[in-house]
């Protein structure tokens, strides 16, 4: 159970926890983070492996809905079906890659940044919007272009969502 807010932001734990020293949550180097952090990466590193097994399902079932059940030809021509040639693939792996890199930036984040949990929203805020917004610069018809920025904003979503609890839970304070 934690206790209102420190200096800085950090919570103080209760008297009882015995990780607690004053020394350990007051300083009085302003420019010092207490308590100290680190990061759980065994935790953090299968949380980002599975979050990128769950991207590139989640590309798959989006390209099967917009192709197969709304009938917009995206990542494929026309005649290839639901489930499209090999661009499904390489979507699907694209976002699985995606979710590494993003797993790596967390990693990075943690260690070296206050707040690791805002940049890392924000980056990947601003990632995906720059995918959703990519295929409007194309020749493309509006529907395709629509139905892209959604399939791009899925796994975005996914991506963001799954790792920030990754995150949240790779976190020790110690």
């Amino acid at each position: 159970m934690e206790t209102p807010d420190g200096p800085y932001g950090r919570p103080v734990p209760p008297p009882h926890d015995p990780s607690y020293t004053p020394a350990t949550y007051y300083s009085s180097d302003p420019g010092r983070l207490a308590p100290t952090s680190r990061v759980d990466a065994g935790r953090l590193w299968a949380g980002g492996a599975v979050t990128a097994l769950v991207a590139a399902l989640t590309a798959a079932v989006a390209l099967l809905f917009v192709r197969g059940i709304l009938g917009i030809p995206v990542f494929a021509p026309e005649g290839d079906g639901a489930m499209g040639d090999a661009t499904t693939g390489v979507l699907a792996g694209g976002a699985a890659v995606a979710a590494l890199a993003a797993t790596a930036l967390l990693h990075v984040l943690i260690v070296l940044t206050p707040q690791p949990g805002r940049f890392f929203t924000w980056i990947v805020a601003l990632a995906t919007a720059v995918m959703v917004l990519l295929p409007f610069t194309t020749g493309a018809d509006l529907w395709p272009k629509i139905a892209t920025a959604a399939v791009y904003l899925v796994i975005g979503a996914a991506i963001g969502s799954l790792l920030s609890a990754v995150g949240r839970s790779a976190y020790r304070r110690g």
